[in-house]
């Protein structure tokens, strides 16, 4: 199993910018659809971003023109990164990789990093 490990998380104020990491134990984001996904209080995981092999990505509506999601398959490594933050982009944030047809994630859910947007 591809353990996988977040980071770059922390408080910032609305309109801020972060940069979160992903690292994989395997090189899952080379061959399967890295994706960002967050999970604020009393809701359920959510997709915010993805990336094909192909670098073909795609955005949730309500990050899309703010977040960038990316990769580096020589460092295992994937990023999401956050700009004009807003206080509902609080959630703890998850990355993982699925299989493109059947859909199934390939790595172990993480710890997740947590993004606090307040004043």
């Amino acid at each position: 199993q591809v353990q996988l490990v977040e980071s770059g998380g922390g408080l910032v104020q609305p309109g801020g910018s972060l940069r979160l990491s992903c690292v994989a134990s395997g090189s899952i984001f080379s061959i399967y659809v890295g994706g960002w996904y967050c999970q604020a209080p009393g809701k359920e995981r959510e997709l915010v971003a993805s990336i094909t092999n192909g670098d073909i990505t795609n955005y949730a509506d309500s990050v899309k023109g703010r977040f960038t999601i990316s990769r580096d398959s020589t460092k295992r490594t994937l990023y999401l990164q956050m700009n004009s933050l807003k206080p509902e982009d609080t959630a703890v944030y998850y990355c993982n990789a699925r299989r493109p047809y059947s859909g199934t994630y390939v790595g172990n859910w993480g710890q997740g990093t947590q993004v606090t947007v307040s004043s």
